[in-house]
């Protein structure tokens, strides 16, 4: 899947995210922004994209829907973490750099 890729920049993910956000509202997604290597600059053509996420109706086809999606959109694998349930040990660092799409 991730063969031809280049590694993905933050701007490249929030926009493709805001340009597809009634697909992804689709999934009930409320809220939906991008944290990890990507935001940090760091992410290379291997890095998997970190994606924290808000549902307002959580279920496992919104989840894995959604979790497609994303993946056949960027060609990469995306770790979708639902915001509930990060660890709290976790919770400082991510949600300290998440930056969240715009029209969520």
């Amino acid at each position: 899947m991730e063969a031809n890729y280049p590694p993905p920049t933050k701007e490249t993910v929030l926009r493709e995210i805001e340009k597809f956000s009634d697909v992804i509202k689709g999934y009930s997604v409320r809220r939906i922004g991008v944290f990890g290597s990507v935001v940090r600059g760091e992410a290379n053509a291997e890095s998997d994209i970190d994606l924290l996420v808000e549902f307002s109706e959580k279920t496992l086809d919104n989840y894995f829907g959604l979790k497609f999606f994303l993946e056949d959109l960027f060609g990469k694998k995306v770790d979708l973490v639902i915001a509930e349930n990060v660890k709290p040990r976790l919770r400082p660092i991510i949600f300290s750099e998440v930056e969240y799409a715009a029209g969520f």
